[in-house]
């Protein structure tokens, strides 16, 4: 069996198994969310999906390790090492958070410590080949500490929230973290001109959050018998994580994750013009405004997955930097123009 191979039959099966142990053990601690507010859920339903996920997810990764599988980056083990640490400690304080409900600031302080604990693990965008110039991959642009440090803070914490927005309908964060997990594990094994080796011990990270999010997928879509609770901020900080890891492919994660990450820059500058606070819930989220327009869950979710699998597709077939550049700009503005279309019609609406 190949160490890939195994790698996510480790991480599936985990899931698989240690899911639907999480909706009893979710219901005895009272983690759990009930009908009413954004979820339109019928019954009570264990919001302890988390746990299954990260025990999945870094079991797997730790068992990669030991399949020999050549490493091209010395600085490898830190940065792993740095991914399940920092990973750990989102995930305890999630449980923490959908035990207690702490405050909405709690959040905001654990994202910064997580972020942080990925920038002492090296876990930054230190370099990156620039879109404007057509420098070969060993002569990339290299920012100094004052520079990657905040955008490092901004990316970490961005991708955290991102995700952790995306998740209002069931299955649409876990569904796409897995579309995101398959299109960077084929970014990271092939060959290119800016990456002239496959980063195979990197490769396995990816495919180990495949495996369990495709285990944890059945328990997740429309009806959820399990949800995501804290397990959508373990999400984020793997993918933002991964994104790094796998030599800076930011561009990559843009693209993938391109309509989230709008939504999300969306709601937070409407939000501040209506006087409103950016971290309050509410149901003005592309998905809730695409479900109050009538469409399905199941509809809206495959909407999803489709564009999230189109985007990365792009990504994958795209090889200029520049001609991906003004793909993410096009995608980008269409994107914007529809939730512009969707705002104006719910103002409209009286909404």
């Amino acid at each position: 069996m190949t160490p890939f191979l195994l790698t996510f039959l480790i991480a599936f099966v985990l899931a698989l198994v240690l899911t639907p142990l999480a909706r009893p053990l979710g219901l005895r601690l009272g983690m759990v969310d009930r009908p009413g507010g954004r979820r339109q859920h019928g019954g009570i339903v264990s919001r302890l999906g988390a746990l299954p996920l990260f025990v999945a997810f870094s079991v797997a990764a730790l068992a990669s390790r030991a399949l020999g599988v050549p490493s091209l980056d010395p600085q490898e083990p830190i940065r792993v090492a740095g991914l399940l640490i920092g990973g750990a400690f989102v995930c305890v304080y999630g449980l923490i958070d959908d035990r207690f409900d702490l405050k909405p600031g709690w959040q905001f302080v654990a994202q910064l410590a997580a972020a942080l604990i990925a920038i002492a693990a090296l876990i930054i965008i230190e370099r990156f080949n620039s879109p404007l110039s057509n420098q070969p991959a060993n002569q990339p642009v290299i920012l100094q500490p004052w520079q990657y440090i905040p955008l490092t803070l901004f990316w970490m914490m961005g991708m955290m929230n991102t995700v952790n927005w995306l998740d209002g309908l069931d299955g649409l964060a876990i569904g796409v973290a897995a579309i995101f997990s398959a299109i960077v594990f084929v970014a990271m094994i092939r060959v290119t001109p800016d990456q002239p080796q496959p980063q195979l011990s990197i490769a396995l990270l990816p495919l180990a959050l495949l495996g369990a999010t495709l285990g944890f997928l059945p328990f997740n879509t429309y009806p959820a018998r399990v949800f995501l609770g804290s397990g959508a901020l373990f999400l984020g900080y793997v993918l933002a994580s991964l994104g790094i890891i796998g030599g800076a492919k930011v561009a990559t994660v843009l693209l993938i994750l391109a309509v989230p990450i709008l939504d999300v820059a969306w709601l937070i500058i409407s939000r501040l013009r209506r006087g409103q606070s950016p971290t309050r819930g509410g149901r003005d989220h592309l998905h809730f405004r695409l479900l109050d327009l009538g469409l399905s869950q199941r509809t809206i979710v495959s909407l999803y997955y489709a564009v999230c699998a189109l985007f990365g597709t792009l990504s994958l077939v795209i090889e200029g930097r520049l001609i991906k550049l003004i793909t993410m700009g096009l995608l980008g503005s269409v994107i914007l123009a529809l939730l512009a279309l969707l705002s104006r019609k719910a103002v409209n609406n009286g909404e």
